[in-house]
């Protein structure tokens, strides 16, 4: 049953939402087929043109910290339109940046900026809907993020052959003035969270969340299961060319089945967590996305070159994420006692970190074939369900 505003208001509240969401991942991948032509355009090396990319990770990584604090203490749609609006001027002065350095400069705040919708979003989800609702459109805006790195490139791409590099910022741009826009329009259907409401303030702050052994258990392990999805997705290409002989193509192909497996899982999760129990879900889903990783890992240790067989048994980790995703994100969210904006940064930050680490961890070893990376991706999965499992004594609903 949907709150006071209203079923349509809370729908178009979600498709707000979901736009500033996806516009702060589309900063990397929309502007992915520009970075090999940057030093032609505007100077540099190649080394300092993946700084573009890199530079955004970092900004985003900073963003996500300032803007759950800043979420502590104001109004989270006054700051979601002023993160909305700097975003869009960010971008627009990235396509007139002279040289590569002024636009990895703008690239690290443009990261920033982006990065207050995924904060925010969780919170005011749950405010618009009540529990399982809130899980279910959770669910669902997974889904729609798990499509933008499919589909942002291919449009950057278009951009790229039609208008040259500056397009992709100044189509960023202009995305992010109409979203400005609307939202400004319409915010009175945003909920009002944040301001001081329960568990926020001044005193509270990262390190009091971090002590709440529940919060811990749920974030810490939705980080380990999908940082170790996401660090097999980012050595998969380099292992199926170099090692299993295959193409990109056999990437694509494997990718795809786990998309559609992922947004399967997702658009379920609510009604089975409903009926079996959200902690019956997550752990379920967490063991489900374990078991697919140590199968990827007998595939390697076996010497298997079979990549129609490796997409599929990619399928239980993408399908496992998707059982728990929702629920394990929503039940952070709550554990956070109601300081949201801080619980759900830190949840993301999570993410990141355990994907960097794990990719780090993995990039040594990319030419040494599959074992070492599913291997790898084996141990990070299997500590989210560890962790499902000690933490339990300790950790209060």
């Amino acid at each position: 049953m949907v709150m006071a505003l209203g079923r349509m208001s809370a729908y178009i509240a979600f498709a707000l939402l979901a736009g500033g969401t996806t516009l702060g991942l589309a900063g990397i991948d929309l502007v992915l087929p520009a970075i090999p032509g940057l030093p032609n355009a505007i100077g540099g090396s190649a080394e300092a043109a993946q700084f573009v990319l890199g530079t955004y990770a970092i900004g985003t990584a900073m963003g996500l910290l300032l803007f759950g604090e800043l979420g502590a203490r104001f109004d989270h749609r006054n700051l979601l339109v002023i993160s909305m609006v700097m975003f869009a001027l960010l971008s627009a002065l990235a396509a007139f940046a002279p040289t590569m350095e002024a636009l990895i400069g703008l690239r690290f705040f443009q990261g920033a900026t982006g990065a207050a919708p995924a904060v925010f979003a969780p919170g005011m989800l749950r405010a618009l809907f009540q529990d399982r609702q809130a899980i279910q459109a959770i669910g669902l805006l997974g889904s729609i993020e798990s499509i933008v790195p499919a589909i942002a490139p291919i449009v950057g791409l278009w951009l790229l052959s039609l208008f040259g590099w500056q397009s992709s910022f100044l189509f960023l741009s202009m995305l992010s003035i109409v979203l400005v826009a609307v939202l400004w329009g319409l915010r009175g259907i945003l909920p009002t969270t944040g301001n001081g409401s329960k568990g926020t303030g001044i005193g509270y702050s990262y390190l009091r969340l971090l002590r709440y052994p529940t919060y811990l258990r749920y974030a810490l392990s939705q980080a380990f299961s999908l940082g170790a999805l996401l660090t097999f997705v980012f050595g998969a290409p380099v292992v199926i060319v170099s090692s299993l002989g295959g193409t990109l193509t056999d990437f694509v192909v494997m990718q795809v089945s786990g998309i559609t497996f992922f947004v399967i899982g997702a658009n379920v999760a609510a009604r089975l967590a409903e009926r079996f129990g959200a902690e019956r879900m997550i752990l379920f889903g967490s063991s489900l996305s374990c078991a697919g990783a140590i199968a990827l890992s007998v595939f390697a240790v076996v010497g298997s070159t079979n990549t129609a067989l490796l997409a599929v048994l990619f399928v239980p980790m993408n399908f496992g994420f998707g059982l728990r995703g929702p629920v394990g994100f929503f039940r952070a969210v709550v554990a956070s006692n109601g300081d949201e904006a801080r619980g759900s940064a830190l949840v993301i930050l999570s993410v990141l970190m355990t994907t960097a680490l794990g990719t780090a961890i993995a990039a040594p070893f990319i030419t040494d074939g599959m074992v070492p990376l599913t291997l790898i991706v084996a141990v990070i999965s299997s500590l989210s369900v560890v962790l499902l499992i000690v933490l339990k004594p300790i950790a209060q609903d």
